[in-house]
């Protein structure tokens, strides 16, 4: 799944691609690249982030939602906000993926009445909070727990598994410790029975691991990646995505021989 950041303040490409027409190019040279998912984000939700007005978080993302229907593979918007996911259901994406894991009013009914996929994410808290002093007893447990009652919710709510992916949540209310213990134990999450999806991406806990900035975690971002996918992840989310592809297809050449 290859990263479309529409924001002028997303933690990792900090605004690069937050124009309509800088952004579908570089959505099509994720594709170029190996890219088999867009997900395409409005809004950082990276920690202390500020919230973007609903009008602006749609002007921001629904041109490059038209601008790639025809980009040849499918489309996932990447917001919490309902009114977000209703538009971009109807302009054509095929895939909701929200931090909230369709918590907010409403949410839960818009992905109910499409047919599109949802991939559900832990948080502990919310962005702007999330890191200030995040606590778990057992952090393997409680985000297992917390995913197989959403989907206990959302199963009862007319849509269906085959429909669902599940997302842990690296760093989304989560010290390095906590993220650590989460990738060692990533296949526990497989007793939920669904796909997996991981992002690792450039994210701090590998900063803090290898002590570099955000733009220097490309090596430290593979290395999650590989790790993710041996440990039982179906779809890694990343920026860099050439990179990414070519290290996977040693993981998997190695795997399925």
């Amino acid at each position: 799944m290859g990263i479309v950041n529409v924001t002028p303040d997303s933690f990792s490409d900090g605004g690069k691609f937050n124009r309509t027409d800088k952004a579908i190019a570089h959505a099509m040279q994720l594709v170029e690249e190996g890219a088999d998912i867009l997900d395409i984000g409005g809004e950082s939700t990276r920690p202390g982030a500020t919230p973007v007005p609903l009008e602006e978080e749609l002007k921001r993302v629904l041109p490059v939602i038209e601008g790639l229907l025809q980009a040849g593979v499918p489309l996932s918007i990447d917001t919490y906000k309902p009114e977000v996911m209703r538009a971009a259901i109807d302009a054509g994406v095929d895939m909701v993926n929200d931090v909230r894991a369709l918590q907010e009013a409403h949410a839960l009914e818009v992905v109910a009445r499409s047919q599109v996929g949802v991939c559900l994410m832990h948080m502990q808290g919310l962005p702007q909070t999330m890191q200030l002093d995040p606590q778990y007893g057992d952090v393997v447990l409680e985000v297992t727990e917390f995913l197989s009652a959403r989907l206990q919710l959302i199963e009862m709510a007319g849509i269906s598994r085959d429909r669902i992916l599940l997302d842990p949540g690296f760093g989304f209310g989560k010290r390095t410790a906590h993220n650590l213990t989460l990738l060692n134990h990533l296949s526990s999450l497989q007793s939920l029975g669904l796909p997996l999806l991981v992002g690792l991406s450039r994210k701090s806990v590998l900063g803090q691991v290898v002590g570099l900035n955000v733009d220097e975690r490309l090596h430290a971002s593979i290395a999650a990646s590989v790790l993710s996918v041996i440990k039982g992840a179906n779809i890694v989310r990343v920026h860099d995505v050439k990179p990414t592809v070519d290290a996977l297809k040693v993981v998997s050449a190695v795997m399925h021989h």
